[in-house]
């Protein structure tokens, strides 16, 4: 089976000033990026800020365009002639979902914007996608009629995966989704994550600093270190024998990041994960 998404030694620098007789400065924030993503699996991006993840991100969802290597979705290379027709095929969930919500349109016009850019459906047709999509993230079809400042964090990000996935689309690249959210409500958005991807055979791309939302949602983890990737495995054998000196540091960093109560949220969110 061809994977739905594939990236090879994507290359993204952005400038940061100018020398003397006006020779521009290049700042490197991905250097050769290259992943391979089957349908209905999970990639976990992780790594400390500044290593590249989120520029990753925007690469993939084409928000941004690489200045070097190559991405291909669904066997379609991405280029100037196909990427109006692939963007409907990978989506995004962004950190903030308040921030990625127009707090002036209803939570219904909301949903529906992408069905009337990307589909021919009819007006009848998209509200009853938005209200099933609705349902589908645990919200009522009468929150339609709603607005943003309506709902709770944990709400709105339920609206912004709703509106990634109402495209029904092939990927979703899914940007430290739960950093905002307490514990509990992380929980719940993990586990819709992981019932979307069961119903739609969605793939995911999960970016992430969390390695304890990491193991329990994540197929394969790629690890980034200042836009490079220093290690990838499945998040079995990554967790349990990690082979890099950067990724060990990272695990054994983590229990003690904030010290007590850190752990103390992981066990809690196993607990909430599994039980």
């Amino acid at each position: 089976m061809r994977p739905v998404l594939v990236a090879r030694e994507l290359v993204r620098r952005y400038p940061v000033g100018r020398r003397w007789f006006g020779r521009q400065q290049w700042l490197p924030a991905l250097n050769g990026v290259s992943l391979s993503l089957d349908a209905g699996r999970t990639l976990a991006v992780v790594g400390e800020s500044g290593s590249g993840k989120s520029t990753l991100a925007r690469l993939l969802a084409l928000v941004d365009d690489a200045d070097g290597g190559s991405l291909e979705i669904a066997g379609t290379p991405v280029n100037d002639a196909t990427r109006r027709q692939l963007r409907p095929r990978v989506q995004m969930v962004f950190q903030n979902p308040y921030g990625s919500l127009n707090p002036r349109q209803s939570i219904g016009a909301v949903l529906e914007e992408p069905l009337i850019i990307h589909t021919d459906l009819g007006r009848a047709q998209r509200r009853h996608r938005v209200a099933d999509m609705l349902e589908q993230v645990g919200l009522r079809p009468e929150f339609a009629a709603r607005y943003p400042h309506m709902f709770s964090g944990g709400q709105r990000q339920r609206v912004a995966i709703a509106r990634a996935m109402i495209l029904q689309p092939q990927v979703v690249i899914a940007d430290e989704p739960t950093s905002a959210l307490d514990v509990s409500i992380q929980a719940q958005i993990l586990n819709l994550f992981t019932e979307l991807q069961k119903r739609h055979g969605t793939s995911f791309v999960f970016i992430s600093h969390d390695l304890s939302v990491v193991r329990h949602i994540a197929d394969e983890v790629m690890v980034m270190y200042r836009g490079s990737v220093v290690e990838q495995a499945p998040a079995a054998t990554l967790f349990d024998s990690p082979q890099h000196s950067y990724t060990q540091a990272l695990l054994a960093a983590t229990p003690t990041l904030v010290g007590q109560r850190r752990r103390g949220e992981g066990d809690n969110l196993r607990q909430l994960l599994t039980g």
